[in-house]
């Protein structure tokens, strides 16, 4: 059997090396040519897989290493009889991730804390839900918006599992009113009832409040750039942390620098999360052929550069959290590593150039915090932000 899969899929051999000869290619270099005798075909986000890229195929089954999947044709591919399989909630953790560093980087800039903020979530599934259950464990005041739940919930009959949605969900015109954070994590829907494409648009945009922060991991097209564009550049007055744009990677300059902090698509960019999605696929792939899964999740997965750190007391709970959080991820790191691409290569090519080249990043839960007793009050947030957080035995000393 042929394979053909993205050349950034990490640990790809060792999971489909079974399955017959791999070719590796970048993303955007997969085409109908380059698909040619292949059977099965592995992609990230970048990679369009429609009806001209299936044209004349071989292909028997196709998986994409991410959550989303608006850039898959599936229906094609159900026509086709080619299996398909995507990877969600691989990265939802490392998004979630960014988004903790982002928001206490806006906090500090302020010289406040998160916790005079509200926060509105708009999205309640992978990415969302994760994020509402930790920043309420947290002690933060959230809202959320995701009407295509409410709507489920809403049927005779349902019974959600326990913990596993908001108790309250409203709708998103509320959280604008109601909320000083807006974090946008839907899919992208370009037609119906619960369309996204523009979600934010001109009037929401407009409807936002002075001093609003607004942070989009999700997807470009659910803001109207020209809109959010147009309000930075006339006011100012609103704070934005954009990790995805319209027409990636050829996106607005101009938008790009009026953002507070802005990074090129990497939210999700953990080598944990990137593993988890390899692995997802090569166990849908393997399912799809009646055969074993030989390769754990374990398997592929090394050791962290930083295992541990420990902390003593004199930090107040907040900056603990911000020192624990950059120790294993700091966004300032993407915002300014794009700057240096785009100077050097341009910002669509630098915007490209800089996932190509992302560097070494892993998840809070590989990090564990050691707590002396003196300490050990910091316990229950480090441990709600995502950490394996242990305190020290007075009696003993960590080897």
């Amino acid at each position: 059997m042929r394979l053909l899969i993205d050349s950034h899929v990490p640990k790809a051999e060792a999971c489909f090396a079974d399955l017959g000869s791999i070719t590796r290619l970048p993303g955007r270099e997969i085409d109908a040519q380059a698909v040619g005798e292949a059977e099965v075909l592995v992609v990230r986000s970048i990679t369009r897989v429609d009806e001209a890229l299936l044209e004349g195929s071989k292909l028997r089954f196709v998986g994409t290493c991410t959550i989303g999947t608006d850039h898959i044709d599936q229906a094609a591919l159900e026509a086709r009889g080619i299996g398909f399989a995507n990877a969600p909630g691989c990265n939802a953790e490392a998004v979630v991730d960014y988004v903790l560093s982002s928001l206490l980087t806006l906090a500090e800039r302020e010289g406040a804390e998160l916790d005079q903020r509200r926060i509105g979530i708009v999205g309640a599934g992978n990415v969302g839900g994760r994020l509402y259950r930790r920043l309420t464990a947290l002690g933060l005041d959230c809202l959320v918006c995701d009407p295509p739940l409410a709507e489920a919930l809403a049927a005779p009959g349902t019974t959600p599992p326990a913990g596993e949605v908001p108790p309250r969900l409203d709708d998103l015109d509320t959280l604008i009113a109601e909320c000083d954070v807006l974090c946008l994590h839907t899919p992208l829907v370009r037609k119906g009832e619960h369309r996204t494409h523009h979600l934010l648009d001109e009037a929401r945009i407009a409807a936002l409040k002075p001093g609003s922060w607004l942070l989009n991991a999700g997807r470009g097209d659910c803001v109207d750039g020209q809109a959010l564009l147009a309000r930075l550049a006339a006011k100012g007055d609103l704070c934005t942390v954009l990790d995805v744009f319209e027409a990636e990677p050829a996106i607005d300059e101009a938008l790009w620098r009026l953002a507070d902090i802005a990074t090129p698509h990497i939210a999700g960019h953990s080598l944990d999360g990137k593993l988890r999605g390899t692995h997802q696929v090569y166990r849908a792939a393997m399912e799809h052929f009646g055969l074993p899964a030989r390769v754990t999740f374990s398997d592929l997965t090394p050791p962290p550069a930083l295992p541990a750190l420990t902390l003593d007391s004199g930090l107040s709970p907040w900056e603990a959290l911000r020192l624990c959080v950059r120790a294993c991820y700091d966004v300032r790191r993407d915002h300014d590593g794009l700057i240096r691409y785009q100077r050097a290569q341009g910002l669509k090519a630098g915007f490209d150039a800089y996932r190509t080249e992302y560097p070494l990043r892993r998840e809070f839960s590989t990090l564990t915090v050691w707590l002396r007793p003196s300490a050990a009050t910091l316990e229950p947030l480090l441990a709600a932000a995502g950490f394996e957080v242990r305190v020290v035995d007075a009696d003993k000393e960590k080897v």
